[in-house]
Order: structure tokens, then sequence, then C-alpha cells
């Protein structure tokens, strides 16, 4: 049976990129410069979310590695068969 669904492996590509950006976006910006829809925004504030954006970066980059891993050869078993 195959479980692996492009289009899940194309939606975790897009997410693990827009979460990772997103962390980027929390480092950088201050919350008061933030887009007033992105969770964290405080108007006139000059704090940075820095828990929210190694959240955001680690959730990315785990979307990323499980892409990774549905990309992989399936016909592995951990044991060569070159014989």
């Amino acid at each position: 049976m195959n479980t692996r669904h492009p289009a899940v492996i194309v939606a975790a590509v897009v997410f693990g990129i827009a979460f990772v950006v997103l962390g980027i976006v929390y480092w950088v910006e201050p919350a008061g410069s933030l887009p007033s829809w992105i969770p964290g925004y405080d108007a006139g504030s000059g704090h940075h979310h820095i828990k929210h954006g190694i959240a955001s970066f680690l959730l990315g980059v785990a979307l990323l590695i499980f892409a990774w891993f549905q990309t992989g050869d399936r016909s592995r078993s951990g044991a060569s068969s070159d014989s």
C-alpha cells in the first residue's frame, strides 16, 4: 500500500518554508511592526517574540524533514541486497 501522497509532500514543503520564514520575521521585527494578522502583534510594542520565532522555526524544520523522509527510497530494508 502506497501511503506517500505527492500533495502531502508539497504541502509539507510549502508550510515548512512558510514557518521558517515566519520564525525569522518574529526574530527580526518587533511586535509593533508585525502584520496585525500574525499572532503576537502588539501595537506600539518594541518587544521581539523570541519564543514564537523558535517555535515557528522548529515547526518549519520538522515539516521539511518530514517531507525529506517521505521522498526517500522505499525499497531499503536496512540490509544491502547487492550480492
